[in-house]
């Protein structure tokens, strides 16, 4: 089965772990191309977000009350030779960074299996099964596995998302 990972990760202070180079969804997504071949794709913002942590929460939590489609600096046009898609971020406000959707609404997920992944700091995956539900129409979406942004360099997330991946 061919498998593509469509994600949003954000570089710079990151809660709990500090100044990262790399966003702590973009090691998962890393992950799971590892033990899949899968593709990657990363819903990369045309304006990004501040690496000041709180300041990006701020700016994650006015795109929640516009309901967001923030525009991307490139974008999917189709995904039919995929049969798995992995959707993944860190958890923001209880749902996942509007990228995301930005990207989502543009594609037809019929058929699919989708498997949603998020990184978080006590959250869990939060809603992101539900509105991966709604917003994947004619898909497939299986339980999501949400790993602690704290943990992710880990041995241990490493080996569940390993162990989780199609």
């Amino acid at each position: 089965m061919k498998s593509l990972v469509i994600y949003f990760s954000r570089p710079g202070n990151n809660y709990a772990v500090g100044y990262v180079e790399k966003g702590n969804t973009e090691v998962v997504a890393e992950y799971i191309r590892e033990f899949t071949g899968a593709d990657l794709f990363k819903c990369d913002p045309l304006r990004p977000y501040s690496e000041d942590y709180m300041t990006c929460t701020e700016e994650a939590m006015a795109y929640q009350r516009q309901n967001a489609r923030p525009a991307l600096k490139t974008y999917l046009d189709d995904i039919s030779s995929y049969d798995v898609i992995y959707i993944g971020g860190p958890i923001y406000w209880g749902e996942l960074p509007y990228e995301v959707y930005t990207e989502l609404d543009r594609l037809d997920f019929k058929g699919k299996i989708v498997l949603p992944f998020a990184t978080h700091e006590g959250s869990g995956i939060a809603n992101v099964e539900r509105v991966l539900k709604a917003k994947c129409s004619g898909a497939t979406v299986r339980k999501g596995l949400a790993i602690q942004g704290s943990s992710v360099r880990s041995e241990f997330a490493k080996k569940q998302v390993k162990n989780w991946v199609v």
